[in-house]
């Protein structure tokens, strides 16, 4: 008997998933493999069963499987299918080829096997740059949720900014920042500011009448300490 490769290697690689942190395939990329039915698979399988314990095989859960609907357009016809595909490990897909009893089968499980080696393989030697990377996609993450939250602040119209940055030349919009700050304090106000003149007492004459005002200064203006 040959074991010539009578699927492509990257092929077979593409098929293999990741549920439960266990590298499997799922029966109906294994049944179009091996030229059968995924229905005939299974059926030999249940015929089989002592053979496959839950380490060799497993049923997805709904969540798996939309997961798995999400990311892989190809099972898109999984979405609304009542019964959820069944994931055989690497043991598992040992154990088929001597349930299915075909050449065809015992060539194709010893290809998928090689490849399932050859990922671990694979995974054990960049294993540094998968973490790196992964440290990167949560980073990219944070950062994304980071910047929802500051545009929704930006579209939240009635929100009272509590700090800007302003650029030379934007003194209305500073004004009208400091003015919505003064008008917003509910006991008191505390200024703290290298100088104090008349301007800074007119916006403090926008506060509520109840609230008390602090001014921390180096120096007013001449005005001021007429």
């Amino acid at each position: 008997m040959s074991n010539e490769l009578t699927i492509p290697q990257k092929e077979i690689e593409n098929r293999i998933c990741i549920f439960r942190n266990t590298q499997v395939m799922l029966d109906r990329d294994l049944a179009e493999m091996y030229q059968v039915e995924t229905k005939v698979l299974n059926q030999a399988v249940k015929r089989n069963i002592e053979r496959f314990p839950q380490r060799f095989r497993f049923q997805l859960t709904d969540n798996e499987k939309m997961e798995l609907v999400t990311n892989c357009d190809r099972f898109e016809s999984l979405k609304h299918s009542s019964v959820n595909p069944y994931a055989f490990t690497e043991q598992g897909i040992a154990m088929l080829s001597a349930v299915l009893r075909s050449d065809r089968a015992i060539k194709v499980s010893i290809q998928i096997i090689n490849a399932f080696v050859e990922m671990r393989r694979f995974i054990a030697s960049h294993s540094g740059l998968l973490r790196r990377m992964d440290g990167i996609e949560r980073k990219q993450l944070e950062t994304d949720q980071k910047l929802e939250q500051v545009f929704k602040a930006l579209d939240n119209k009635e929100s009272i900014p509590t700090q800007g940055v302003f650029f030379e030349g934007q003194i209305f919009d500073a004004y009208e920042l400091a003015s919505k700050i003064i008008r917003s304090a509910k006991n008191s106000i505390v200024l703290i500011n290298n100088y104090i003149d008349e301007n800074t007492l007119t916006h403090l004459t926008k506060k509520n009448k109840d609230v008390k005002v602090l001014l921390l200064t180096k120096s007013i203006s001449k005005q001021l300490q007429l």
